[in-house]
């Protein structure tokens, strides 16, 4: 009896591998080369520019830009939401830390256009988007950031998600369009009503601009810093319910 048990589980153990072995190779025989694809999606890319360049050079650089853009943030899985949620669902903080970079880089290019502006004598650009802050800054964020996670991504997110195919983002770009309309459609109300009754606040008139920059950089450097922090004490805490 003891031979028979010895003898069976070698041969069992060998269908399991024999059995895993095959759906390797079917899965394997699945995969399709995507280079014909490829080329095709760069041709169709290419006559769509072309096309476009005949109504308008904008379109065509609005075209290729959104292509551009598209392709990174499909690959980099660049998602403002994902930043803000992953250290909380999973503890991971490497998006979240390249957030801060790219705001940290951004951050440093429009200082430097608008202090060059301020030395010249000539009007600062982007001033139209110096708003007041208020309550219903706190309040907005909060709402916005509740259908970010329910929705399973920003703006950027869902666009990404929906030329990948998910249907759920086909249904949060629907929605995310109808409260857009609806939005700048009352924006005026709330503008005058609510937003205005804030005060409008632009760094370097608290700070100066030397200030401005290095506070602007000590905040991301700390919340990076933080970020780093929770990550460790997260996988920290992990590897200890292991043990």
């Amino acid at each position: 009896m003891g031979e028979d048990t010895n003898a069976a589980a070698p041969a069992s153990s060998g269908g399991s591998t024999i059995r895993r072995s095959s759906s390797r190779s079917r899965s394997r025989k699945k995969k399709t080369n995507q280079i014909p694809l490829g080329i095709l999606v760069f041709i169709g890319i290419v006559i769509v520019g072309i096309v476009l360049s005949g109504l308008s050079e904008n379109l065509t650089f609005f075209w290729l830009t959104g292509i551009g853009f598209g392709f990174i943030l499909q690959r980099g899985r660049f998602c403002f939401t994902a930043a803000m949620r992953d250290p909380y669902l999973t503890g991971g903080t490497n998006l979240s830390k390249a957030v801060l970079v790219a705001f940290a880089v951004t951050g440093i290019g429009f200082w430097a256009i608008k202090y060059g502006a301020f030395t010249q004598g000539l009007p600062i650009p982007g001033m139209g988007f110096v708003v007041p802050i208020s309550l219903a800054t706190i309040v907005g964020g909060f709402i916005f950031g509740i259908g970010m996670v329910i929705s399973g991504g920003c703006a950027s997110g869902t666009l990404m998600r929906v030329g990948e195919g998910f249907m759920m983002q086909v249904l949060s770009l629907v929605f995310f369009i109808v409260g857009s309309l609806l939005g700048a459609y009352h924006f005026g109300w709330w503008k005058l009503n609510v937003i205005l009754k804030g005060d409008e606040v632009f760094l370097p008139d608290i700070f100066g601009w030397i200030g401005a920059l290095i506070v602007h950089l000590l905040i991301i450097v700390f919340l990076w810093i933080a970020a780093d922090k929770f990550a460790k004490r997260k996988q920290a805490a992990a590897a200890g319910a292991e043990h």
